[in-house]
């Protein structure tokens, strides 16, 4: 069985977050929740986490902030960063993705996910592994 990746969803609306850990559970995720930046960044340095899912509009510490901040940690981690581009304007964000909070659909979002937080996993299927002579000497 395929360990489960690890999402942390950062909201500081409950109903909200509550509604993504459910969808990202239901889905196979193991979700880790934060309701403000700074819990956000304490989980992060304590937590292995493949993707980062963050609300841009939040109080203290916005979600570009945050996102700034976690990648100053592990910038090889997918950020996702859900908000209002009317509302950000041209604002410069260090995110790996910036989603329509208002206009994506559940399976836009899920299929985002999916897509970034995949990992390769060894050589291509088809390919052939390269076995150096020295290997095939002690193997005889």
């Amino acid at each position: 069985m395929r360990p489960k990746k690890i999402i942390l969803c950062v909201d500081d609306n409950e109903q909200e977050l509550s509604v993504l850990k459910f969808m990202l559970a239901t889905n196979g995720y193991r979700v880790v929740t934060a309701s403000n930046g700074r819990e956000a960044i304490d989980i992060f340095s304590e937590t292995p986490v493949d993707l980062v899912l963050t609300d841009h509009a939040m109080p203290q510490m916005d979600g570009c902030q945050l996102v700034e901040r976690l990648k100053q940690i592990a910038s090889h981690v997918p950020m996702i960063l859900l908000g209002d581009p009317q509302r950000m304007g041209g604002e410069m964000h260090a995110a790996d993705a910036l989603l329509a909070k208002k206009n994506c659909s559940p399976q836009e979002l899920l299929e985002r996910i999916k897509i970034m937080s995949a990992r390769k996993r060894g050589p291509r299927k088809g390919s052939q592994r390269v076995v150096p002579a020295v290997e095939l000497a002690v193997a005889s």
